[in-house]
Order: structure tokens, then C-alpha cells, then sequence
């Protein structure tokens, strides 16, 4: 693959460029962006070799759609309208369903993999892209018989190389468990902060007071609005469940601590020490 067009030079698509040009070295990034500052702070930092339009687009043998989810339902239709017959799509966006919904019936769907890998960090914009983001990561595919198999083959290369793993899963499972273990996080994260600001109108000591649990915990919190309400939007149901769940959790607490039962609170966190076993698999 020697020409590589990448819509969207944030923290994945920056990361993605910078992996893809260590591995093939006679690759050619051109980089779309809607932020012309973006365009050139990407070019002025080498992680894009050209600017480049949609009119470019059949000139691609892949193309990374790697925008928020609310445009990305827009744009891939596009994308698509005006690629050539061998080039490669693939999206990265966190929820998988809509988009997938939204070329069913795209005469080339055929040239389309939805993909979702599961990495990243609280940082948005060109500077916030990074070397081995995907080592070791789960790159979920969805959808995968939907698209030619010589393209899949491109695909699935492409991810071996930049050290992900693959796990195939349908749209509709993959939009529910995320709501789990990401969007619920954020949701989390972002709620901790504003309960904490809204609680300590002195800033100082909050950040006097704040230990790594603290900071650890809040870091997402400092992820980009602008990504994760589109997100939140197109999950909706789901994150609605996994909040409903996580509020009655929450309230079961609170009921013990109300109830002074120290000992069902011990036996709440002691099962729940499991997931250090779940996630050390995940290592």
C-alpha cells in the first residue's frame, strides 16, 4: 500500500500515519482535514507528506476515515462514491453500527471493513498522535464478510503489522459492550470531575489534595467533547442501560454505608478485586 489518505489528523489517524510509515517505507501519507491548522500543523511535524481532497481519493489504495462518529455517517458515503475499484476504506470510529447502517446499500460496500481499534489516550489534535499506540491493542472488526476478501487480506496485514490483535464481532454486540467498558468510563470520569469541581469552588486545593487515584481516574475527563457527544448520541440506548446499572450499583452503596454494613462492603470490593485477573489477561 503506497498511497495512504487519512480523513481526519487527530490523535488516531496522526498515530496511525506514524505506524504506517515505519513499517512500509515507500508509503505516501496525504492527509484531509476540515481544520485547515490541523493540515499544516501535521505537515510541519512530518506526519503527513501532502494535503490532499476527496477529489484525490481514487489515486488511494487505502483510505482511514478517522473523524467523529456523526460525520463519519455522512462522509463515507462520499468516500466511497469516489474511490477506485482496488482502494481499501476502513473507519475507526468507537461506535459501529450507524456507520455500517449508512452504506448498506452503497454500490461499493464491498470496498468498506468497519473497525474499531480500542486505543488511545485523554489527547485530541496532530501533536497528540504517538509511535506503537496499537501495540498489543484490540482492533474490533465488524461486519468483515461484507467486504471483498482481497481487501480483507490488505486489512488484516496492515493491522499484524502495526502489532494489533483482531477480534470479529458483530455491530450491534460491539455497540453494546463498549457502552461498558469505554463510554461508561468516560461517563464516569467526566461526572467525578464536575462533582469535585462543583463540590471544591477553591481550585487550589483540589489540586493541593489530588493523589494518582484521583488523577488516574479523571484523566479521561480531559478527552474532547466534541468526539465523545456524537458518541454518547449514536449509543444512546446502550449507555442508558449501562448507566441504569451502574446508578443502582452506586446506590446499593449507599445504602450500606447508610446501614453501617462495613462487612458487605468489604465482600463488594473483595469480589470485585477480580477484575485485576480479567484485565491481566488483557496484558
Amino acid at each position: 500500500m503506497n498511497n495512504i489518505y487519512i480523513i481526519g489528523i487527530g490523535l488516531i489517524g496522526g498515530s496511525l500515519a506514524i505506524d504506517i510509515k515505519s513499517n512500509y517505507v515507500d508509503a505516501k501519507i496525504f492527509g484531509i482535514d476540515s481544520n485547515e491548522d490541523h493540515l499544516d500543523e501535521a505537515l510541519s511535524i512530518n506526519l503527513i507528506d501532502e494535503k490532499a481532497t476527496y477529489d484525490d481519493l481514487h489515486h488511494a489504495d487505502l483510505v482511514i476515515l478517522s473523524i467523529p462518529v456523526d460525520k463519519a455517517v455522512i462522509e463515507l458515503s462520499k468516500v466511497l462514491d469516489v474511490i477506485g475499484e482496488q482502494t481499501l476504506v476502513i473507519d475507526v470510529g468507537s461506535t459501529k453500527l450507524p456507520v455500517c447502517k449508512s452504506v448498506e446499500n452503497h454500490k461499493n460496500r464491498r470496498n468498506f471493513l468497519a473497525t474499531h481499534p480500542i486505543a488511545g489516550t485523554e489527547f485530541s489534535g496532530p501533536k497528540a498522535a504517538i509511535a506503537n499506540l496499537f501495540q498489543k491493542k484490540t482492533n474490533i472488526i465488524c461486519e468483515v464478510e461484507k467486504t471483498t476478501f482481497k481487501l480483507q487480506e490488505k486489512a488484516l496485514q496492515l493491522f499484524r503489522d502495526l502489532g494489533m490483535r483482531i477480534r470479529y464481532m458483530n455491530p450491534e454486540a460491539h455497540d453494546k459492550h463498549i457502552a461498558y467498558v469505554s463510554h461508561l468510563s468516560h461517563i464516569s470520569s467526566f461526572m467525578l470531575g464536575k462533582t469535585v469541581i462543583d463540590k471544591e469552588r477553591n481550585e487550589r486545593d483540589i489540586f493541593d489534595m489530588a493523589g494518582s487515584g484521583f488523577e488516574s481516574t479523571v484523566r479521561l475527563a480531559k478527552s474532547s467533547p466534541a468526539m465523545w457527544t456524537p458518541i454518547f448520541k449514536q449509543n444512546r440506548e446502550n449507555v442508558i442501560e449501562t448507566l441504569d446499572e451502574y446508578i443502582n450499583n452506586l446506590k446499593h452503596f449507599k445504602t450500606l454505608m447508610e446501614a453501617d454494613d462495613f462487612d458487605a462492603i468489604y465482600n463488594e470490593m473483595k469480589n470485585t478485586n477480580h477484575i485485576k485477573d480479567i484485565l491481566k489477561g488483557l496484558v
